[in-house]
């Protein structure tokens, strides 16, 4: 293999497909989605060509390659490993309309055997196993085999591994094809669909050949297209023989800037884990403040924030007491400006931001002592609940390990049964807000953001009651202020009609009325009578929640939920307004309930 620094392999990727397969080199995108409610931040470098591979013309051509720098929130607490970045560069090339499997699984392979030099033997692939809805992909397995891959080394997998799309309900999608490269022990052995833990994935061919239509089924698309991806620090991380992407050469100067500056003493694997989170975080930071976004409580404001203050956190459990933010972001702007300029351009603002935002934390911390006292002296020898913990960690910044910490020095424990359940919810909730932001909001849990999505209950199950059985929720989007909240109903509503609205849920809420749910079927949830759309975005099992009776409100959600209507306090609806063509959209506040709250439980029925 060639041992390749990370510049050079994103410039042999560029002149690869441009100078020999005649693909125009395009710009990427900012990190900030152009005119698309549906994710927070650029997710693919096929993201922001959508639209060319739908069918609109490229002013480029047909042929196109580009470096996209992306992020992805789903998984933020898992950065710490060996592979995975909140933050990374894609390479990718594009067929729209031009060539297609043949031709794109050879380019792949040329590029990885020839240009940097991969030994054949250190590749499996994996291919789309196929369904009801699409055959067996023998085509891709038998090109792959025509360049060296032995069968052995092929895979097939189904859709939730080897297929793309579509991006709604219906559109282009199709199967895809994933390299690997062999990370395991030993010689290699096996392909990902046996030895799933031993290969590492680098790039990925999708190929766009179907569209879903409305009725579920799938037909051949006229214009067949290729989106490719491949992760720049993982091909590094393998031409460099290096354990992590932390040890790539663009990467280690930032995790050794951080390590001078930790106390001796702390533990081997405390050491790796949060250099790597602090190293990967403030990447991601400083380049998500270069595109445009300040901390904030709300949407990519709110994901930078996290970012920001889960950094700080890992400096705090290493022993760091001073302030090391914007020393750690010159690093990155120094080893990233010359593929990204507009980092020099905005260092002082970078620089700026990181510190005013760790400055607030730092005093943050200290509000979040207080809360701790505050939950422990109401504790006497016992634990304290996983729900409270939880609230230190997602509010205060308080990672389990300095709640249990504080806890032993009153002589109590902590509930980390109650504190995993709580954030596994916490999990799900943002990985499906992250997904999909309209479709729900960034969900937290916070007292603020779990009253207004009880609120968004109540406020369906009023606008129902007041303007007819019509009224179908078509999108909904929280954040600690505010519900948005959009449903269809053909005509601007009367002063009189969002009066009695408001009056109906705030009749609910003085009524301080139990709210519960229970799990059941989709045709359990249908029979008695709740609320949803009952479309294929369902599990086999959904949560029901029922406030009071269930005779005002009983719908199908994820949740949280406040426990009794009354922690609302009261509710106000502060602009209705049309959203789209036979949509309106409310947006609405509550106020005047408690700053801390309970969660509805589960029921048994």
């Amino acid at each position: 293999m060639r041992a390749l620094s990370t510049d050079k392999i994103r410039q042999a990727y560029l002149e690869f497909f441009s100078k020999k397969y005649s693909h125009a080199v395009i710009p990427g995108a900012s990190l900030i989605p152009e005119n698309d409610p549906t994710v927070l931040f650029t997710t693919a470098g096929m993201h922001p060509l959508v639209p060319y591979l739908l069918g609109e013309k490229h002013s480029a051509g047909k042929r196109l390659v580009d470096v996209q720098r992306c992020v992805r929130t789903g998984d933020i607490d898992e950065v710490g490993d060996a592979s995975h970045l909140t933050m990374f560069e894609m390479l990718g090339n594009w067929s729209l309309g031009d060539y297609f499997k043949k031709e794109a699984i050879a380019m792949s392979f040329e590029f990885l055997t020839q240009v940097l030099g991969i030994p054949v033997t250190m590749l499996a692939v994996t291919c789309f196993e196929g369904d009801k809805d699409a055959p067996r992909d023998e085509e891709s397995a038998g090109y792959w085999k025509a360049m060296g891959i032995p069968a052995e080394r092929i895979g097939f997998l189904p859709k939730a591994k080897n297929w793309w799309g579509p991006a709604g309900k219906t559109g282009p999608c199709g199967p895809d094809t994933e390299m690997f490269y062999w990370v395991g022990e030993g010689k290699p052995k096996g392909n990902p669909a046996t030895h799933d833990a031993e290969w590492l994935e680098i790039w990925n061919d999708v190929f766009l050949q179907y569209n879903k239509k409305e009725d579920g089924t799938f037909e051949t698309l006229k214009q067949q297209c290729v989106d490719t991806g491949m992760g720049l620090e993982r091909v590094a991380k393998v031409l460099q023989n290096v354990e992590s992407v932390y040890e790539t050469d663009r990467m280690k100067p930032i995790r050794d800037a951080f390590l001078k500056m930790v106390p001796s003493g702390a533990s081997t694997i405390s050491l790796i884990r949060h250099s790597r989170i602090i190293t990967d975080h403030l990447k991601a930071a400083t380049f998500i403040i270069a595109d445009g976004i300040k901390p904030s409580n709300v949407d990519q404001g709110y994901v930078l924030r996290r970012l920001i203050r889960r950094a700080i956190r890992s400096g705090k459990q290493l022993g760091i007491d001073r302030a090391f933010l914007p020393g750690i972001a010159q690093v990155v702007i120094s080893q990233y400006t010359t593929a990204y300029p507009l980092l020099s351009k905005k260092s002082a603002e970078i620089l700026e931001t990181l510190r005013q935002e760790e400055a607030q934390f730092g005093k943050t911390l200290a509000e979040g002592l207080k809360r701790f006292s505050q939950v422990s002296e109401k504790i006497s020898g016992g634990a304290i609940d996983g729900l409270s913990a939880f609230h230190l960690y997602d509010t205060y910044g308080f990672p389990l390990e300095l709640t249990k910490e504080l806890a032993q020095e009153k002589g109590l424990s902590v509930d980390e049964k109650g504190f995993s359940a709580a954030f596994e919810e916490h999990q799900k909730l943002s990985r499906a807000g992250a997904a999909q932001k309209f479709a729900g909001g960034l969900a937290d849990h916070s007292a603020e953001t779990t009253k207004l999505h009880t609120a968004t209950h109540l406020l369906n199950a009023a606008l129902r009651k007041v303007l007819g059985d019509h009224v179908w929720q078509k999108g909904s989007n929280i954040t600690t202020e505010r519900l948005r909240f959009d449903f269809t109903h053909p005509d601007k509503m009367t002063p009189e009609q969002i009066k009695r609205v408001e009056d109906l849920v705030n009749e609910q809420i003085t009524l301080d009325l139990p709210m519960n749910y229970h799990v059941t079927s989709v045709d359990g949830a249908k029979k008695e009578g709740a609320i949803g759309v009952f479309d294929d975005k369902y599990a086999a099992e959904v949560k029901v929640y029922v406030i009071g009776d269930g005779s005002f409100s009983k719908e199908i959600c994820g949740g949280p939920h406040v426990a009794r209507t009354g922690m609302l306090g009261s509710f106000k609806i502060q602009k209705e307004e049309s959203s789209s063509a036979g949509v309106r959209r409310i947006k609405a506040v509550v106020g005047g309930g408690p700053k801390e709250i309970q969660v509805a439980g589960e029921v048994k029925t």
